[in-house]
């Protein structure tokens, strides 16, 4: 799965290629570049709202379905267990801190049927585009001194082009994000889609890659469509559309070849 990503764009590439973007948040800063993007970070985002298309900043990590928490909280269970400890199941799992979801895979079933999780976000209303230069995917392989060669990044090209994941975010989530903080928190959030990765990214990451648009009308598409025409770009891009642009670091591009990366204030 996607888990690191990087945005190095700015306002003025976003509004270009966005159409009808009119609302700018307050939260956006400068808008600097953020050349290592992980989870639970605030990225910018441009979603529909009532008033029209905003960009802002968004937490990233969209709330995790039933079945996943419970699975967590059983693995934390489980580890109690073995260190002798007596296990409340269901006090533990009311009290399992959501870290969230980053990519959404599952929207519906080989037979058609929605995912009950995530079709309620399908609405218009929860629909999003996220803004990115390049994404990474980690590479197990060894190289020839048995290191691992770590994070590939892929790209439209060399120069680092700005296109957007297919996205959907949520507003007013509540709950514990941290387990080591407990503190509940309010938050908007949002998360990508995935499907089945082409050769290029295959190569390196088998089960998926993230939904990639890459022209206007594929954003019109996605932010308008009704769901069942929009889930139509849940797809892999052709192999020829994307490149490796970098090995083996957690940034890119390198800091040197950019403005100071914008620190992320959670």
């Amino acid at each position: 799965m996607c888990n690191l990503y990087s945005h190095t764009s700015n306002r003025d590439a976003i509004a270009a290629l966005v159409r009808e973007l009119s609302l700018f948040s307050d939260n956006l800063g400068n808008l600097a570049p953020q050349t290592g993007i992980f989870p639970d970070y605030l990225a910018p985002v441009v979603r529909n709202t009532p008033a029209g298309r905003e960009l802002t900043k968004l937490r990233w990590g969209l709330p995790s379905s039933g079945k996943a928490l419970y699975d967590s909280a059983a693995k934390r269970a489980d580890k109690l267990r073995a260190k002798g400890k007596e296990v409340d199941f269901d006090a533990l799992l009311a009290a399992e801190p959501d870290s969230g979801t980053t990519n959404v895979r599952n929207i519906r079933s080989e037979t058609g049927r929605w995912n009950p999780h995530w079709n309620k976000w399908m609405v218009l209303e929860n629909r999003c585009i996220v803004p990115f230069t390049s994404f990474s995917e980690f590479d197990n392989t060894v190289d020839d001194a048995g290191k691992k060669k770590g994070d590939t990044w892929f790209a439209l090209d060399q120069s680092r082009p700005l296109a957007f994941f297919a996205g959907i975010w949520v507003q007013d989530w509540s709950g514990v994000r941290k387990i080591k903080t407990g503190r509940e928190e309010n938050l908007d959030l949002f998360g990508f889609l995935t499907c089945t990765p082409n050769n290029v990214v295959g190569s390196i990451h088998m089960k998926a890659m993230p939904v990639i648009l890459t022209t206007p009308d594929e954003i019109e598409t996605w932010l308008t469509a009704p769901k069942e025409e929009a889930i139509l770009l849940q797809r892999s891009l052709p192999d020829d559309v994307l490149q490796v642009v970098s090995v083996g670091r957690k940034e890119d591009p390198p800091s040197s070849q950019t403005e100071e990366p914008e620190k992320q204030l959670f």
